[in-house]
């Protein structure tokens, strides 16, 4: 079958596009600027704030599921309105949506948020999230809207970096103490994205890593996993700072890793010695179950 994926150059876009090839499906992938790097798709390029760009690729590429993974943290039109433009393009060609959303929906105030909780965002970036995921809700009840947290993976996002420049200190800031999130690892949510993508659920889902840890310790988990002296590593604490954004924010994904066969690891696993996942596409369980600005990926 044919996958879509929008923003597939990005670094969730891009190990969604690998990981659909590698299992077998023809895949077409959209960008912004430049096509990604990654073979086995069909690049096309596309700007969401234009109106019947993405109808257009849809009705090219002819897809069996779309899903969307861009987005623009300073650029309402394209986080917001491209990610509504999408989904009505997808309804109205009968295709299968998976929307990529953030737990920056949330502000903090309850810390912990299932499924069912509503968004209440804090910032212009959670506020266009929230305004994409109201839409799509209404005008694509059958898709669904995959919220997920800080995305790392085997030294290719922005946040190992940011930890790699601060311990050699090519840059400035600190790591807070009191901001926590759920991390996940990149295989495994692209791998649970392509598992949703080609299953019959809807609505809302909580795709994230079950170990809640702060921006600190998560980078001092990194640091050890790439041989760096966690020592070196500046701390800090968001509250009073005046850097803008939630503190505590937890997805609780228990429910939805429930209704997966997808093993979504917890930060604490993935970031250990051989945490590596060598393999492609969705694996079986064994049981049902950054810096100044300390910003997503």
């Amino acid at each position: 079958m044919t996958l879509l994926v929008i923003g597939g150059s990005g670094f969730l876009g891009g190990e969604l596009v690998r990981r659909a090839s590698a299992a077998g499906h023809a895949v077409a992938a959209t960008f912004a600027t430049r096509p990604g790097d990654r073979t086995g798709a069909v690049w096309l390029p596309v700007d969401l704030r234009e109106p019947g760009g993405i109808e257009a690729v849809i009705a090219r590429t002819e897809p069996a599921a779309v899903i969307n993974a861009a987005y623009r943290k300073s650029d309402w039109a394209t986080t917001a309105e491209g990610a509504v433009r999408a989904a009505v393009a997808a309804t109205g060609y009968g295709v299968r949506l998976v929307h990529v959303s953030s737990d920056a929906v949330f502000s903090g105030a309850r810390v912990r948020y299932d499924e069912s909780a509503a968004p209440d965002p804090t910032t212009p970036y959670g506020a266009a999230k929230a305004a994409a995921e109201t839409a799509i809700r209404l005008l694509a009840p059958a898709a669904v809207i995959a919220r997920t947290s800080l995305i790392i993976g085997d030294g290719g996002s922005v946040h190992e970096a940011m930890v790699h420049d601060l311990c050699a200190g090519r840059s400035e800031g600190a790591l807070f103490t009191d901001v926590v999130r759920c991390p996940v690892h990149v295989s495994d949510l692209a791998d649970a994205l392509l598992e949703l993508a080609w299953s019959d659920q809807a609505g809302v889902r909580h795709v994230t890593g079950p170990d809640a840890v702060s921006r600190y310790e998560l980078g001092v988990l990194i640091a050890r996993r790439d041989g760096l002296d966690p020592s070196s590593l500046p701390s800090g604490r968001r509250a009073g700072s005046g850097v803008p954004g939630p503190l505590d924010v937890r997805l609780d994904g228990r429910a939805t890793r429930r209704g997966l066969r997808t093993a979504l690891r917890g930060a604490r696993e993935f970031l250990a010695a051989g945490g590596q996942r060598p393999t492609a596409g969705p694996r079986a369980r064994d049981r049902q179950r950054p810096g100044r600005s300390d910003e997503r990926a």
